[in-house]
């Protein structure tokens, strides 16, 4: 490796059953935006949303091909919280993701890494929402 290489993780990718319904949800629900919609053929596409305005890492959405990847759908993890949505201001976000019908699964909790609460997509994934504390920014 080159010591002076600048190298940073870009994408995640999500597998989903259906993009329509996955952009949807993260617009609507977490306020994301295309950044990317280019049509591959046989009905795949190569979909990349992400929080409006951030220049950070995004999420890749990939519509499950086969039964094995369909039974990924919502368990990429097993369980475990997969993606970790940051936030400058935790009680604006936690509450308008409230107001759209997002389901957390707790209540906010205050940690030594900041205040956080999980939460469910449409598909069962487990996300973070993270205001960081400040020596986590």
């Amino acid at each position: 490796m080159n010591p002076g290489a600048k190298r940073r993780i870009a994408l995640t990718t999500l597998v989903v059953r259906d993009y329509d319904e996955a952009i949807a949800w993260y617009r609507e629900k977490l306020g994301f935006e295309v950044s990317e919609d280019t049509p591959l053929g046989e009905g795949k596409r190569w979909v990349v949303m992400g929080p409006q305005g951030a220049d950070g890492a995004s999420l890749l959405l990939a519509k499950a091909d086969g039964p094995a990847q369909e039974a990924a759908i919502g368990r990429q993890t097993g369980g475990r919280v997969f993606l970790f949505l940051h936030t400058d201001d935790f009680r604006r976000d936690y509450r308008a993701m409230q107001a759209r019908g997002v389901i957390f699964r707790e209540e906010p909790r205050q940690e030594n890494y900041g205040t956080v609460a999980v939460f469910a997509d449409l598909y069962g994934n487990l996300w973070d929402l993270i205001e960081p504390g400040a020596t986590n920014v």
